[in-house]
């Protein structure tokens, strides 16, 4: 049985039903995805997980209407200023999460853009914090819920694999672009192409 997870309905709402499919709809955000993953993959073995849902782009690649393949997924937690957080007994901060190679790598011959993600809790919505974001971290989309979704299948020890329709660009909100329904359009193609790798 495959997992195929999104933020809010209408991302997936495309999606034909299939008896080896069950689909979850989160909640938006990193702890409502991090909670209502880990509370599916409790309940019932699963053989993959996917994380399925539209993103901003950071600057002009990936265009709108896009699918991409998310082959990482990362979240800023630590020190403000990128410097390893000091903790006792060798403990570290998990702050990235990865896609199934083989996934990806699928994805990626069949012409799918593949990028790195960064997962925020508050929408970019300016300049500047897109251009920190994309420089300093070198991520080319952002989401709400990939990091959580990825790390929580980890966890589990569930293969998972992250794929994102473009919506808009990240940064000022009236120079976005925003267009769900490509976003939306974009993740269907994608979608549908990963499921033809299962």
């Amino acid at each position: 049985m495959i997992l195929v997870t999104c933020a809010v309905e209408a991302e997936l709402d495309f999606l034909a039903p299939r008896d080896d499919v069950a689909t979850l709809v989160t909640g938006v955000g990193p702890v409502e995805a991090a909670c209502s993953v880990t509370a599916a993959l409790a309940q019932r073995p699963y053989r993959l997980l996917i994380n399925a849902g539209i993103a901003g782009a950071f600057g002009d690649t990936p265009r709108i209407g896009d699918g991409v393949a998310v082959k990482d997924d990362s979240m800023e937690i630590g020190l403000e200023d990128g410097a390893p957080l000091a903790l006792p007994n060798g403990e570290r901060v998990i702050c990235t999460a990865r896609s199934d190679e083989r996934l990806v790598t699928g994805l990626d011959a069949a012409g799918f853009r593949v990028v790195r993600g960064i997962t925020v809790s508050l929408v970019t919505a300016t300049t500047t914090t897109a251009r920190r974001l994309a420089s300093e971290l070198r991520a080319e989309i952002e989401t709400m819920e990939g990091f959580a979704a990825l790390r929580a299948a980890e966890r589990c020890g569930v293969p998972a694999m992250e794929v994102r329709g473009i919506s808009n660009r990240c940064g000022a909100r009236q120079t976005s672009g925003w267009d769900f329904k490509a976003g939306r359009d974009g993740l269907r193609r994608i979608l549908g192409a990963l499921m033809e790798l299962l």
